[in-house]
């Protein structure tokens, strides 16, 4: 790759299956040899490092820097004066990807965050950090981003640039893509940056049901360009992992929907690295829009 690449998971709703996206496709990428580093900024909850088994551990280290620590101006100097900072920040969760952890600081970021006037400087800090601390490290850096649009959700979208969305069938999924659409128009307008759906995807899917197929045939009319090609099969076997403190990958013996999520998960890698890290991309087809 010629660039470091990024993504963040977001939605402004919870419970559609963000975290187990990115941590899936974080794992997907790094069994293909990618160095993959996951950031959970999901809240003091913790659902990504929780996903690796890594809460309690994380918890009990309390551990100084961590990731509210490059959100406040004295991040530099803690840089400067300590050279293993960065390292003290990421944990390794024994499937391919690094991980830096959620703590239970980021909530009361908000408030630090919206007292800093200049845009620039209030949503460029997570941007700063990943360019200059982290790029040089990893070919690719996700991120879990909270389900609501916050300060620390802007920084995330300013850093990655190009958003990953989980979606499930429900009464309200068009208007939840609706909103993401206005909230990214906002973001483009108000922090004047580049900011792009790349990919969409149905999770839990099952073809069985016609609110599944209705939800699937909307997505495919009208965000044709951005749509995963591979929908996430319904599958017990997903929570069952998650609840275990790890991701199908690690299954030895995975049922017949957890293999075909295993393959939807290997598929949507795939394209996602095509439709972010375009070789030229003055010469290639401009990526979708929202």
């Amino acid at each position: 790759m010629d660039s470091t690449m990024r993504a963040a998971a977001f939605l402004d709703k919870g419970g559609v299956g963000k975290t187990t996206t990115i941590a899936h496709i974080g794992v997907a990428l790094a069994d293909e040899g990618y160095s993959v580093c996951l950031l959970d900024l999901a809240g003091k909850q913790g659902d990504l490092t929780k996903h690796f088994g890594l809460w309690q551990q994380t918890r009990e280290a309390d551990s100084w820097p961590n990731i509210t620590t490059v959100f406040q101006d004295e991040w530099d100097t803690i840089a400067d004066q300590l050279p293993e900072a960065v390292d003290q920040l990421v944990m390794p969760t024994d499937e391919g990807p690094d991980l830096i952890p959620a703590h239970e600081g980021l909530d009361g970021l908000e408030s630090l965050l919206g007292s800093i006037d200049d845009p620039g400087d209030r949503y460029a800090r997570l941007d700063h950090f990943l360019t200059e601390y982290l790029n040089e490290r990893y070919d690719v850096i996700l991120l879990d981003l909270p389900g609501s649009t916050s300060n620390i959700a802007y920084n995330g979208l300013w850093a990655a640039r190009h958003v990953i969305t989980p979606v499930r069938a429900g009464p309200f999924e068009q208007e939840q893509m609706a909103q993401l659409e206005a909230d990214l128009d906002e973001i483009r307008a108000g922090q004047q940056i580049d900011i792009n759906l790349a990919l969409l995807l149905i999770n839990e899917y099952d073809e069985r049901q016609t609110i599944d197929r209705n939800l699937f045939e909307h997505l495919s009319t009208e965000y044709a360009d951005v749509l995963a090609p591979q929908q996430i099969p319904s599958s017990q076997d997903i929570t069952n992992a998650q609840q275990a403190g790890q991701t199908i990958f690690q299954l030895e013996q995975p049922s017949k929907t957890a293999r075909r999520a295993l393959d939807a998960y290997r598929e949507n890698a795939h394209e996602l690295i095509a439709r972010t890290n375009a070789p030229d991309e003055s010469e290639s087809e401009p990526e979708a829009e929202v």
